[in-house]
């Protein structure tokens, strides 16, 4: 989500920090800062808030230099104030440090650095960095800039992508990558690093991006790659053809499978700063709603439109599970024209990638209307939603270009599952031991979602098999159902092919009819081994398979690694990691929406924009 942009060059480096942090707003942000270097001194200005304040910050306090390093920053350790904005100092002043990501350790780390007498001014983890330099520096006065950051970053533990300068060793910018991305830009006799391509383009198409352990030493003499251990390292050299939408695209061949590969990195922004694994907590951002109000609430309703509808009711069952508070469900279209019940003691929950649309505002303001309060579940900060509602929870999944939501719908049950938690400890229900447990558990989702990705193969061969299929059927049983509704909509979203879910347990009650050879049947039947409801669930889940094999239909089913009952019952076994059944959902949703995708390419669709629909839909 953080931007970083950096410059070395004959130009005059704030403009061109600006400009590239501008480029990167799309990223979401709530505070900025520069910090450059002009004869020998370093010279910094930071803002809470938008680039418009940094601006002005730097109108009312001109300042230049001949290289720098900017950042945008989403709080994850402190608040979205100046002093916790980027870049952040040592002790002396002399090294200064942008960073996206998160460090694990940091902690522990400042409180060694602290008895070592290193002073601390901000609440992040970021200034652990550079302190850590600072001391490196001690006892190693000779060393370049480069080779205290390669002592340093074996200490880290996390994820980051850090710009680095110091006017202890001039001229130079060291940069590194861990996790988030991090591109290098080649121009003439100027050099940029950046988060990604945009910020680079109004200057130059050739780039390279850096793997997770290369290290970078940007100067106006070149570029060196090494990795950590100073090995020196080469990368391909790309030229950029694309136009900077085009760019956003990574590589990808389509906005919506970069957005699918995304979703590990979306979800895991969606965690950070929010979850403590070490007592239970949740931490929810600032909002008017009080801890005392979320005692108090006797029942919640969730409101939403279209995939968001799907995530609420996923959030059901999560509400009801963790916090154990009575939960409603209901379209953003239908609830303000049926005179709802609404009272006081309920928290109405909205949910919106975009926070614009009409239907779910109108329901806000419905709910609003009659003593709700209101809380917005949002992708896009200072959206109508999240200006209107009484407190926020935003998903931090990024923007997301293709219209049929991917990553903005595992990022919002994960924003679910936050809240879910929140309301089970502050109200009571959920035990600081079962927290923690399942807190553990949510931090290997990412890790678990990776592992889904990179099995084009296997999703190309069952779009040959299926992409002429003119109807399927998505069944799924408990929190399981409303993932066959999205894994459907996904399917007639942008392959037009008829698709429909339905709960597994109904099967009998009607769809059975349709069942034949010719229609595809996708079953979810992963569950967790460990949880007995859950296994009592599959068990009738594999069941339900069994009745369509009967009736000559064809079955998909996505169950757990190493599956035998599920692969023996079924024509096509799609495999997915274990995990606790509350948190199956966000598994589940990547293999619909790579089938989807998939058998839409074989047919010709257009996947990013398919027919009559549009991203935000701010019309009733």
């Amino acid at each position: 989500m953080c931007g970083i942009v950096g410059y070395i060059g004959t130009k005059p480096v704030v403009p061109v920090i600006l400009e590239g942090l501008k480029r990167l707003e799309y990223r979401g942000y709530d505070s900025a800062g520069i910090a450059v270097v002009c004869d020998g001194k370093l010279a910094i200005r930071r803002a809470e808030g938008k680039l418009r304040n940094l601006e002005e910050s730097v109108r009312l306090k001109p300042f230049e230099g001949s290289y720098g390093i900017g950042h945008t920053r989403w709080a994850t350790h402190g608040r979205p104030t100046e002093e916790n904005a980027h870049p952040h100092r040592d002790c002396t002043g002399e090294i200064v440090v942008v960073h996206n990501g998160i460090i694990e350790n940091y902690l522990s780390l400042k409180r060694e650095l602290a008895a070592q007498g290193h002073t601390f001014r901000t609440e992040t983890d970021t200034e652990v960095i550079a302190h850590l330099l600072e001391q490196e520096w001690k006892q190693s006065p000779e060393a370049l800039l480069e080779q205290v950051v390669q002592r340093v970053l074996p200490r880290l533990s996390g994820v980051y992508a850090l710009g680095i300068i110091s006017t202890r060793d001039p001229d130079k910018i060291v940069a590194a990558r861990n996790g988030p991305p991090a591109v290098v830009g080649l121009g003439q006799n100027e050099f940029f690093i950046a988060s990604d391509i945009p910020a680079l383009l109004h200057h130059t198409r050739d780039v390279f991006f850096l793997a997770d352990g290369d290290l970078a030493v940007l100067a106006r003499s070149g570029v060196r790659l090494m990795d950590f251990q100073g090995r020196p390292v080469n990368r391909e050299i790309t030229h950029i053809s694309w136009d900077p939408i085009m760019a956003e695209k990574g590589g990808f061949k389509h906005f919506m499978l970069k957005e699918i590969y995304e979703q590990p990195r979306a979800v895991r922004d969606t965690l950070l700063g929010r979850i403590s694994r070490d007592r239970g907590d949740v931490f929810l951002d600032e909002m008017e709603l009080t801890a005392e109000d979320f005692r108090g609430f006797t029942s919640a309703r969730i409101v939403a439109c279209g995939t968001s509808w799907h995530a609420a009711l996923a959030g059901k069952f999560l509400f009801e599970q963790l916090a154990r508070i009575p939960t409603d469900v209901d379209y953003g279209s239908e609830f303000r024209y049926r005179d709802p019940l609404v009272n006081p003691s309920q928290l109405t929950v909205l949910i919106s990638q975009s926070g614009e649309t009409a239907d779910t505002l109108a329901a806000l303001r419905e709910a609003r209307g009659k003593g709700s309060k209101t809380l917005a579940v949002c992708n896009v900060v200072g959206s109508m939603l999240t200006r209107e509602a009484n407190g926020s929870l935003l998903t931090h999944a990024g923007p997301e270009i293709g219209v049929a939501s991917t990553k903005a719908f595992t990022a919002q049950l994960a924003a679910l599952v936050v809240l879910g938690l929140y309301l089970g400890r502050t109200r009571g229900a959920l035990a600081p031991e079962r927290a923690v447990e399942f807190m553990e558990e949510f931090d290997r989702i990412p890790a678990k979602l990776e592992m889904l990705l990179n099995r084009d193969q296997e999703y190309e061969a069952l779009a040959r098999r299926f992409y002429r299929a003119r109807d399927f059927l998505d069944l799924g049983r408990g929190i399981h159902y409303p993932i066959a509704l999205e894994g459907a909509l996904k399917m007639k979203e942008i392959s037009y092919i008829h698709a429909e879910g339905y709960p597994a347990g109904e099967m009998k009650h009607g769809p059975n009819a349709l069942i034949d050879e010719n229609l595809p049947v996708v079953v979810l039947a992963a569950h967790d081994p460990r949880d007995p409801a859950s296994v009592t669930r599959y068990e009738k889940t594999i069941s339900n398979i069994k009745e369509v094999k009967a009736r000559e239909g064809e079955v998909i089913v996505i169950a757990n690694q190493g599956d035998t009952d599920a692969a023996e019952a079924a024509d096509h076994v799609i495999e997915i990691p274990t995990a606790p059944e509350l948190l199956l959902p966000i598994l589940e949703s990547v293999p619909l929406q790579l089938l989807a995708y998939y058998i839409a390419v074989r047919r010709g669709c257009d996947v990013d924009q398919p027919r009559n629909l549009a991203k935000s839909v701010t019309v009733e």
